[in-house]
């Protein structure tokens, strides 16, 4: 069996797993990526990516996904297709089911990201990355001097819609209540600017523009007396949070309240060996570059965990 224990298997194949592999492929430890429900993350559903550094006219996101992973792959990392059905972490080696394999090993690094809350809508999954987007902070700049809308009610939403005032002429916030679960002063903030209006009792129906492949409108139907009607924006932005993918760990390593990993000196887990970076972890800043950056750190410690345990 022992010939058979890897040195560190990733889980995930986002920014933070690339650049993890990356490392722990070129100190040699032969890292065994698994890509996931999503491969390549959410940068694998963005369009042009223009605040990663080193590219100084932007960068379509699948592309960047894709030169990673090859630069991972040059090193020695080796990827498989498939996602993870359990885990045991309560002994060395850790052991994990994926697909019908079962795999040991002595680190863990997960690198598992948090997917985006959607609606559901048919119209807006065609049109994710084409006036769609679940990243205000990503995707904002290319809505100057546009209408655009945000949806939700919650502190998420509100942050969306006033970063956005920045480039966008107006910012719609649509929500399905009157009520909303956003805290009373990032409420207020709303309220108060210029450019935020409020459509409240309003779902989404449909986003206008697939077959142009560019947003131009959404239409909304109101709760309370189910009439229609169309908004005319040229973006819409989902501010209803994401759910990071780390259930399969409950009980077993310290989950926030909404199931973000919990980490200790920015990689740590409370289990030795098991380690944890990326949008998994990052509730607050939920940037490529931040990701790459805790992938970095947590492929390090792996390779100083090792060290220090004789491997």
């Amino acid at each position: 069996m022992t010939d058979n224990i890897r040195d560190t298997v990733i889980l995930g194949s986002g920014c933070s797993g690339l650049t993890a592999a990356i490392y722990a492929a070129r100190a040699n430890l032969k890292p065994l990526v698994i890509e996931g429900h999503e491969p390549g993350g959410q940068l694998s559903i963005t369009t042009l990516v223009e605040n990663f550094p080193g590219w100084p006219e932007g960068i379509q996101g699948p592309q960047l996904i894709e030169n990673m992973k090859q630069q991972a792959a040059r090193f020695g990392a080796e990827f498989r297709m498939g996602h993870l059905v359990s885990a045991d972490l309560s002994k060395h080696p850790f052991t994990l089911r994926v697909g019908s394999d079962t795999i040991h090993t002595r680190t863990l690094i997960i690198a598992s990201g948090a997917s985006a809350r959607w609606l559901g809508l048919p119209s807006e999954q065609a049109l994710i990355g084409h006036g769609v987007s679940s990243c205000a902070t990503c995707d904002g700049f290319f809505f100057s001097g546009k209408e655009i809308a945000v949806v939700g009610g919650g502190d998420s939403a509100m942050e969306e819609a006033l970063f956005l005032t920045r480039f966008a002429t107006k910012v719609t916030l649509v929500h399905r209540s009157e009520q909303f679960r956003a805290s009373r002063i990032m409420l207020e903030r709303a309220i108060a600017h210029p450019k935020i209006e409020f459509l409240s009792n309003a779902r989404i129906e449909e986003v206008l523009g697939v077959e142009e492949k560019e947003v131009h409108g959404i239409r909304v139907r109101d709760t309370v007396t189910g009439t229609e009607s169309t908004l005319p924006i040229s973006g819409l932005f989902l501010g209803i949070g994401h759910e990071p993918n780390a259930k399969m760990f409950a009980g077993q390593i310290d989950l926030d309240e909404d199931g973000y990993v919990k980490t200790h000196d920015q990689v740590f887990t409370r289990v030795p060996g098991v380690f944890a970076c990326g949008d998994v972890q990052d509730r607050r800043y939920r940037q490529a570059i931040t990701a790459a950056g805790s992938g970095c750190m947590a492929a390090l410690e792996v390779e100083k965990y090792l060290e220090e345990h004789g491997h």
